[in-house]
């Protein structure tokens, strides 16, 4: 019997087995996969989440990007700088070393192995999986997006609203790869993006408004911004998937268990940031189900309000954005990303150097007047 078994290998899933198991306990993760595995995403990574490890990120950087590129309609060109680098990282090599640290601590991965079922008996969660059953003390749900834990916990109706993005990641000679793009006008209620590596870009569309645009609806937005690069997504293969966005505070808790990452809502609802967030709360997991073995009942309880008050206090700013700005796109380009400190800011937002809680109001406030002129 283990002390917890953490249920994906992913980002969330990685750092609450890194943490627990540096902390002594014995930690299984199953993950359905065998690692490295494709894992369809932009790659951007806040360097803020160094702060919560001792181990160097660096072999897996694939690049370090120092400015932003903005288009509108693939025109009106917007460049800035920003105040320290932001990583990108292809996911397969980022989620195996990550894993990789938490064995080096004692962990214990169990990979192709996917969960079939779970049963709450005896003090104990048993799972059930594609090879042998296994049980744990604790459980900790970061399977993703479409995994079945959260639901076979009882998490039926999570707050969430479900975006939908698909990506194409070319592999082909970068130029100019300290450069990271944006385009705001092709596609309604999302964004295009370009985000290079060392070796090729991760080039992708997503909508983050509307529930009900099908995968197709993004696939034209995408072709138009990759001519731009060269790339012709006709002849690359392309992934469709769902993010699963934040959409309000929730219980993120149950009888021994939790839920972290993607399989939290966690990700921001105007970024699309699912990494750093995703890191955080596994981090908060581990410290929850550390807390509660010693014999703290009301640790995991502890941890939906932390994520509440850590996360999702900002997220709410985060959502009042989204709303505005992907409602009236052209608006918000005028007034923010082309005013002179836009772009800085949400950097630095990204970053971890500044709150949405520091800088939305006045936003809001220049896209209310940008909309009374237009």
């Amino acid at each position: 019997m283990y002390d917890c078994v953490v249920v994906g290998g992913g980002p969330a899933g990685a750092t609450a087995a890194y943490h627990l198991a540096k902390q002594g306990h014995s930690v299984l993760i199953l993950e359905k996969n065998k690692l490295p595995r494709y894992k369809p995403c932009g790659g951007g990574v806040c360097p803020k989440v160094a702060e919560w490890f001792d181990y160097d990120f660096e072999p897996v950087i694939s690049q370090k990007v120092t400015q932003v590129r903005y288009t509108y309609n693939l025109e009106d060109e917007v460049i800035s700088e920003l105040s320290e680098p932001i990583w990108m990282v292809r996911r397969d090599e980022f989620d195996h070393y990550m894993v990789q640290q938490a064995q080096k601590q004692g962990a214990i991965l169990q990979e192709e192995t996917k969960a079939t079922g779970i049963e709450f008996k005896d003090g104990c969660w048993h799972i059930s999986t594609s090879a042998e059953p296994v049980v744990g003390r604790y459980l900790i749900a970061a399977d993703g997006a479409k995994g079945p834990v959260a639901k076979w916990l009882g998490f039926k109706q999570r707050k969430t609203v479900m975006a939908g993005a698909i990506e194409t990641e070319p592999r082909l000679p970068v130029h100019d790869g300290h450069i990271v793009h944006f385009e705001f006008g092709l596609l309604k209620n999302g964004y295009v993006w370009n985000f290079p590596k060392a070796d090729g870009y991760s080039l992708g569309s997503g909508a983050f408004i509307s529930a009900k645009r099908k995968s197709r609806d993004l696939v034209q937005p995408l072709a138009d911004y990759s001519q731009q690069f060269g790339v012709d997504i006709e002849v690359e293969s392309k992934h469709g998937h769902p993010i699963f966005l934040w959409d309000g505070d929730q219980t993120l808790h149950t009888t021994q268990a939790v839920l972290a990452g993607e399989a939290a809502c966690v990700v921001d609802p105007f970024t699309a940031e699912g990494i750093r967030p995703s890191i955080l709360s596994g981090l908060k997991a581990s410290e929850a189900v550390h807390s509660a073995l010693a014999g703290n009942s009301g640790a995991l309880a502890d941890y939906t309000q932390t994520m509440i008050q850590e996360w999702g206090s900002e997220m709410r700013w985060a959502a009042r954005l989204a709303k505005a700005f992907y409602l009236a796109p052209k608006v918000g380009y005028r007034v923010g990303v082309k005013h002179p400190r836009g772009t800085q800011i949400m950097g630095d937002v990204f970053l971890g150097r500044l709150r949405y809680s520091d800088v939305v109001t006045r936003g809001l406030r220049r896209l209310s007047a940008g909309l009374l002129t237009a």
